[in-house]
């Protein structure tokens, strides 16, 4: 071990630079990593500091358990109360309630009101700005509705009471937690929760006092009883964390095979070095571990530069998500993750970047110590590989790719966010076997097929570049590796969002209303309403009413929505869209497709459906019915006397502006502001907005692990471009022009592009197809043609950019200094 660390010392103080040269990759990748961990701990931060408090002196908290099978309610709470030892037990309500900030009208997004206790001491909701409401005309908002709004304290709002007439509030606080997605979060006392309406839904339980298991055994079935302590020490879901690790594993894997190339590179490089110390006696062993001890030196270090870069990877990252609105879906205005990282994520972005650099030297170690001693009379670049090692090569090769097919299979079967686990370490496993170890046969194939093409049109250089891509197979698959790794990821990026397109292209042609008129509340349709609808730009409305029945499916309750109409005028509004129902009538029953299957139900058999609030409605299954028709119903009947009038369907004539409808209708209902007007055009544009926000998202976190690619094509070229150095000095030598000498290297460098490229692009279109599918995603293959030929084309011109460099070195070498250094 002393000789091994002598001359791993020995080599980083002769060629420091070149030993260096591995852990470039790293550096970006680590701060990848380091990058999503304090991203995450930004986001739960946010959360975790406007989570709902436990009040002092609380020993036992109630809740239901995560199956929702049992509600909490009076009941529990009074069984609760009559536990020896309970002092008192503070029910945590919350109500529905809506805002009216867009024009003074309701949006969408009902907003979830937590019912504040008046007394200090049993304040659950933490306030950042101004104070907790106090007054019956006094709330507290969430921040990010306080920053889409404009909201400060001290602001006049209007929220609806439970006939859905305004109330003028008062703004007296801005919560620390934020809203999630389009439902905003405010804070009411108990006075305004009754103007609001609706029946408060009991959350918890605050228990001060009595025994725990006591407290828990009179809860009963289906709550759990926790000690306080314990649910104040709960953090919040990391929904960001999620998100960022695939692509950080991803830009980790990107790295490690980059380094891993580098490390091939640098060893041939070394080649005779190693076999001259072969000569001189040294071991494999301590050659071995010298190689080993100097790549986890060479990626502690970088590890160390990429932990201190995460700092403000992470921060660009943090405005970029701002920027994009993903910040404000997960519920923060703005994220602000720190510069530098904890001792803890330092020294995990060292750790791992060592291990890392040492599992990425590993086999180019190997590899080197089997040089014979002979070999050092040669040159480095004339040796022809033991068939042995090239079998052994081929066999483990052909055994990695196996265990790649065998993880995607799985992945496909698993299905869930565990499958895309899966697939990745796949897509990871399949790059090392077909690229890594079976690099020296895949790349010149490739490189045979572009080199007739390039040679036949650019001429001698391009037929010399052709024949060295081929000559050294090993150093041509250390140069492609990086640059199919970055097409793969623009291919799978471009075919991902051909794919959404696709499901998006699709869900818009299923068959739907032209728009729904509906309160925001779930209060009833009235005359003034169905009148307001009755506008020129409608060729026909039906008036419907909803109700929530509930079904057990495997154990659990499973809501569906019925929806019923007067026959006739449904039986005419579906022939208006071209759908018939015949036999529907008074007493009949019409089903979507999961709900035929749940049900078991055969046409002309009587179907029972459960769990309707005004008791189980039973009618004879006449047929299906589209699940989107009639804005999501599942079950459809011809009575309407078991719910209230809750919605109006409407078609639109053809040619009808839907904003214009919308318009007309809510200037008619000025005095029913919980009203809402949904088109199709609306349910688009929010869905591309959704759609937008995935799709910058990806893009940047895929644009990370190109970046750790990129960082592997100039090493790579630099290292061959000094192998070659006295190859370079005889053809200068032989009469070739600086400029030839440069157009040699671009050639090379273009032609290991195109292999990368069409490598990458048919790797990485198979593995965004395997990812769709383990999701659950069954799209015609497509891809977004403009990101992919663009991509495409950013990956050759940062070929050739990142030949400059190393062309230009080539370039200078004298022919005689070339050839003296032998």
């Amino acid at each position: 071990m002393p000789t091994s660390l002598r001359l791993a010392v020995a080599e980083f103080r002769e060629r420091p630079g070149r030993s260096v040269l591995p852990g470039v990759a790293l550096v970006v990748g680590v701060a990848c990593l380091s990058a999503a961990l304090m991203l995450s701990d930004a986001m739960v931060s946010a959360t975790a500091r406007g989570a709902s408090t436990v009040p002092a002196g609380v020993s036992t908290v109630v809740r239901p358990t995560s199956d929702g099978e049992v509600a909490l309610d009076a009941a529990v709470l009074d069984r609760v109360v009559a536990v020896p030892g309970v002092r008192d037990v503070v029910p945590v309500r919350q109500v529905r309630a809506d805002l009216l900030l867009d024009g003074g009208r309701a949006g969408a997004g009902r907003a979830v009101a937590e019912i504040e206790s008046t007394r200090e001491d049993l304040r659950r909701v933490p306030i950042g700005e101004g104070r907790a409401p106090g007054a019956d005309g006094e709330i507290a908002v969430d921040r990010v509705t306080a920053y889409r709004h404009g909201l400060a304290p001290g602001a006049s709002v209007r929220v609806a009471d439970a006939e859905g007439r305004p109330i003028d509030v008062v703004v007296r606080g801005v919560t620390v937690r934020g809203g999630f997605g389009n439902e905003p979060l405010i804070v009411v006392g108990e006075e305004l929760a009754a103007k609001l309406g609706g029946r408060p839904e009991i959350t918890a339980l605050y228990v001060f006092g009595g025994d725990r298991a006591a407290v828990s055994a009179a809860a009963g079935a289906g709550m759990r009883a926790q000690a306080a302590a314990v649910v104040s020490a709960e953090r919040p879901g990391n929904e960001l964390m999620i998100v960022l690790l695939p692509f950080s594993i991803l830009a980790l894997a990107t790295s490690v095979f980059v380094a891993s190339a580098t490390y091939r590179a640098v060893y041939l490089q070394r080649q005779r070095h190693t076999a001259l110390l072969r000569c001189l006696g040294a071991h494999r062993g301590p050659l071995v571990w010298a190689n080993l001890i100097e790549a986890v030196l060479t990626g502690a270090v970088a590890g160390a530069l990429g932990g201190v870069a995460g700092g403000s990877v992470g921060w660009l990252l943090a405005r970029l998500f701002d920027a994009a609105g993903l910040s404000e879906v997960l519920g923060a205005v703005r994220l602000d993750p720190p510069l530098l990282p904890t001792a803890g994520q330092f020294a995990l972005g060292v750790g791992v970047a060592a291990v890392l650099s040492g599992f990425a030297a590993v086999r180019p170690s190997f590899a080197a110590v089997r040089v014979a001693p002979l070999a050092a009379l040669r040159t480095s670049e004339g040796q022809t590989p033991d068939r042995a090692v090239v079998r052994r090569r081929y066999v483990f090769g052909v055994v990695v790719v196996g265990f790649a097919a065998a993880l995607a299979a799985l992945g496909l079967m698993a299905g869930g966010i565990g499958a895309v686990f899966l697939v990745l370490f796949s897509c990871i496993a399949a790059v090392g076997g077909l690229f890594g170890v079976l690099g020296p046969v895949v790349v010149p194939a490739l490189g045979r097929v572009f080199g007739v093409l390039a040679g036949r049109i650019g001429g001698a250089q391009w037929r010399l570049a052709a024949a060295e891509v081929r000559r050294v197979p090993q150093r041509s698959a250390s140069v492609a590796m990086p640059l199919l790794l970055a097409a793969a990821m623009v291919t799978f990026f471009a075919v991902t969002v051909g794919a959404v397109r696709t499901v998006e292209d699709k869900f818009e042609d299923e068959p739907r209303p032209d728009a729904v008129v509906v309160d925001a509340g779930h209060r009833v349709v009235d005359a003034g309403t169905v009148a307001a609808v009755d506008r020129p730009e409608v060729r026909s409305s039906l008036v419907v009413h909803t109700a929530e029945g509930s079904r057990q499916v495997r154990g659990e309750p499973a809501p569906y929505q019925v929806l019923g109409a007067d026959p006739e005028r449904l039986r005419a509004w579906l022939a208006d869209r071209g759908t018939a129902v015949p036999g529907f009538g008074a007493g009949s029953v019409l089903l979507s497709e999961w709900l035929v299957e749940e049900f078991g139900a055969r046409v002309g058999q009587p179907v029972t459906l459960d769990g309707v609030p005004g008791g189980p409605v039973t009618g004879t299954f006449t047929g299906t019915i589209p699940f989107e028709l009639l804005d999501g119903a599942n079950a459809v009947v011809g009575a309407t006397g078991f719910a209230p009038a809750s919605k109006v369907l409407v078609t639109l004539r053809d040619g009808a502006d839907p904003a214009a409808f919308r318009a007309g209708v809510l200037d008619a209902l000025g005095s029913a502001p919980t009203v809402l007007v949904r088109t199709r055009a609306d349910v688009t544009a929010e869905n591309q907005r959704m759609i937008d926000i995935g799709i910058t998202t990806m893009m940047v976190l895929l644009g990370l692990s190109v970046a750790v690619a990129v960082t592997g094509i100039g090493t790579a070229l630099t290292i061959s471009v000094q192998e070659r150095r006295k190859e370079l000095a005889l053809r200068r030598a032989l009469g070739v022009t600086r400029g030839g000498i440069k157009l040699g290297v671009v050639a090379e460098a273009v032609l290991l592009s195109l292999v990368g490229v069409v490598g990458g692009g048919v790797f990485g279109f198979a593995y965004a197809e395997l990812t769709l599918m383990s999701l659950g995603v069954f799209a015609v293959p497509s891809v977004a043609l403009v990101p992919l030929l663009v991509g495409g084309v950013g990956v050759v011109v940062l070929a050739v950019l990142s030949a400059f460099g190393p062309a230009s070195g080539a370039s200078r070498i004298r022919p005689a200094a070339g050839l003296a250094s032998g």
